[in-house]
């Protein structure tokens, strides 16, 4: 146990430093070239002006530095090539155990992550450079669904996956339609991504989550899958220490989207392929997201039927700060609520 143990908190290290290291470097880069909005601001779909969030956050669109994901990535990217050479020039002993990258359990969420990341560094690059217009969401949903998809479709035929393990009954048994099941849980999750939205919050709710994940991956024994959740989460720490308020940088479409569609990934590995719960632990685990989206959704639907505001303003978050709570609370509280959530999950899949 010991020797996995080492080898799933040794990522998490070393991703937080290489990340803080290359901090400054990175930051450097955003100011200089002055990677934000020239713009602030936003309109809501139906058109008109969105004062809540113009009043709440349009000054600051024009003043933090986007892209700060790009600190997520490096730590990822850094920790994977030192503990990959590592393995390469010392193919015995500590440096090659450490090594976690595997065809059955990494490959795909690691593949993932980095493409999300390429895909939402070109949105944050258009959307600084083109007045605020990043790719067309049409563009955007449309890669969620050929790599959803494709993942899907990997999960289905490669790898047997056709049902969602459910505790004390018969399980979930989706066939083929867990491809379609794994789209739209990572439309989902790609929608939660705008929990980016307060100094701290996102790197806190990610963290939370992450570091959960590795638990249950471990208490599975994916302990390959648990390194790569624990790496996740050193990374995003490194992004929390300078996101602290006031923000350095925001995290952004970069950090958001391979943070979002990688954790669908893990999610699905930890369930029926971990012999696990991941799906249905991520109602508890990943409460602070899915209420993101809730209400999103019931915003909408609320003003489509009655012509009026359910909230103040949406997500759920940006509510609060419009009926005056301070940012910090909300951040905190937030923290507070993933940190429960987090450990509830973990409790509950040992119990399960």
């Amino acid at each position: 146990m010991e020797p996995y143990l080492i080898k799933t908190l040794i990522p998490a290290l070393l991703a937080f430093a290489t990340g803080v290291a290359a901090t400054p470097l990175i930051a450097h880069y955003l100011f200089t070239f002055r990677v934000w909005k020239k713009q602030g601001g936003k309109t809501t779909l139906y058109g008109g002006t969105a004062e809540e969030f113009n009043r709440l956050k349009g000054d600051g669109e024009v003043q933090t530095p986007r892209m700060g994901g790009l600190v997520i990535v490096s730590g990822v990217f850094a920790t994977l090539a030192l503990l990959a050479l590592g393995s390469l020039l010392v193919p015995v002993g500590l440096l090659n155990d450490l090594s976690f990258l595997s065809r059955s359990q990494t490959w795909i969420p690691a593949a993932v992550f980095f493409l999300g990341a390429l895909v939402g560094f070109l949105n944050d690059f258009y959307d600084v450079t083109h007045d605020g217009k990043g790719l067309r969401l049409s563009t955007r949903l449309l890669f969620i669904t050929v790599l959803s998809g494709g993942i899907g479709y990997w999960f289905y035929t490669k790898l047997g996956v056709t049902t969602i393990n459910l505790p004390g009954a018969a399980d979930l048994s989706l066939g083929v339609f867990i491809i379609p099941f794994f789209i739209l849980f990572s439309f989902a999750l790609y929608a939660s991504g705008v929990i980016d939205g307060i100094d701290g919050l996102s790197g806190g709710v990610f963290t939370a989550i992450f570091t959960a994940y590795a638990a249950i991956a471990f208490l599975g024994e994916q302990y390959d899958l648990a390194a790569f959740c624990a790496m996740i989460s050193g990374a995003v720490v490194a992004f929390l220490w300078f996101n602290i308020p006031p923000a350095r940088f925001w995290m952004t479409e970069v950090g958001s989207m391979a943070l979002t569609l990688t954790l669908a990934v893990v999610v699905m590995m930890t369930d029926a392929l971990g012999d696990g719960h991941g799906v249905l632990l991520f109602g508890i685990i990943g409460l602070p997201l899915i209420a993101t989206v809730a209400s999103n959704v019931l915003q909408m639907s609320y003003r489509k039927f009655t012509g009026k505001k359910l909230l103040r303003i949406a997500p759920l978050h940006h509510h609060f700060e419009a009926i005056g709570w301070p940012s910090y609370k909300v951040t905190m509280r937030y923290w507070l609520i993933s940190m429960v959530c987090a450990l509830l999950g973990v409790v509950t899949s040992v119990l399960l």
